[in-house]
């Protein structure tokens, strides 16, 4: 199989968007961060956007732009923790690209998320017990449209080197 474009997915804060900017630079591809790109399109923050049409309003936009890019090539596109489990999106990604799920544990997701550098709608003003709590109920939801992905890779344990022989491994490049 010809490898045209990456999606990158997994929960928010699993690393999606750095391991895409490695990626970018280490196979000198593109590289689209989905919630950068939404942002520019729609001329908002995800934050705004949400507080003034609300996540209904949100999945369906953020649904449109994943057709945009889905024909892209030579493209790593790291997605929002909730694209693949919209719509059929999943389905769409896997259709036109490799999938790779960034599969980390609740503790370490909640550790990454707790940082004050982290601002995301969904877990506003939660921590401790309540973010883990949130992010376990939210992991245990959203797992069956990550585990869709091509590739589930665990996260804690893999650096980019690892990623990068996973998607050799995984078909052909586009050249």
């Amino acid at each position: 199989m010809e490898i045209k474009r990456i999606f990158l997915i997994g929960f928010m804060g699993s690393g999606k968007s750095t391991l895409g900017r490695r990626l970018k630079t280490e196979l000198g591809w593109d590289f689209i961060d989905l919630d950068d790109y939404f942002e520019m399109r729609y001329q908002t923050t995800i934050k705004q956007y949400f507080a003034e049409n609300g996540e209904k309003a949100f999945r369906e936009a953020e649904r449109k732009i994943i057709t945009e890019v889905a024909t892209r090539e030579k493209t790593i596109i790291a997605t929002g923790g909730g694209a693949p489990c919209y719509f059929d999106n999943i389905q769409v990604m896997n259709q036109h690209g490799l999938t790779i799920y960034i599969k980390l544990s609740v503790e370490t997701l909640a550790a990454r998320l707790s940082s004050p550098k982290q601002v995301r709608p969904l877990i506003a003003g939660k921590s401790g017990n309540e973010l883990l709590n949130y992010i376990g109920e939210k992991l245990s939801e959203r797992e069956p449209f990550y585990d869709q992905a091509q590739v589930i890779a665990d996260g804690d344990i893999l650096g980019v080197d690892g990623f990068v022989r996973i998607i050799q491994a995984s078909g052909q490049l586009m050249k």
